[in-house]
């Protein structure tokens, strides 16, 4: 490869900008992503955001007569079940980056 083949600084800098505006826009949508993670066949319920807070907590009232100990494995279940969900939605956003076509030569780091 010569030297007028390799992509010029203008280029890689275009290719730079582009990126970063789609990253921002992807860090954008999982923040504003909401997803509800369930447990206990959905008597426990959680609302929560891409940034990982608690919107929302529902419980079933029939849950209140059960031990402490159950309602709280319930409600962690339910916290694990929506964070997964997040982290499931982000790697599936964050693949949209692969989309942008860097000149030769060029990768994302892993």
């Amino acid at each position: 490869m010569s030297a007028t083949d390799k992509p010029g600084l203008g280029d890689l800098m275009k290719k730079a900008q582009e990126m970063q505006k789609k990253m921002q826009e992807i860090q954008k949508q999982i923040a504003d992503m909401e997803v509800i993670g369930q447990s206990g066949g959905g008597l426990v319920k959680i609302i929560m955001t891409g940034q990982h807070f608690a919107r929302k907590v529902s419980i079933d009232p029939s849950l209140l007569k059960e031990d402490k100990g159950m309602l709280e494995d319930l409600i962690a279940a339910a916290i694990n079940d929506a964070t997964g969900k997040i982290e499931k939605g982000t790697r599936e956003k964050m693949g949209l980056l692969a989309g942008i076509k860097l000149p030769e030569g060029f990768e994302l780091p892993n």
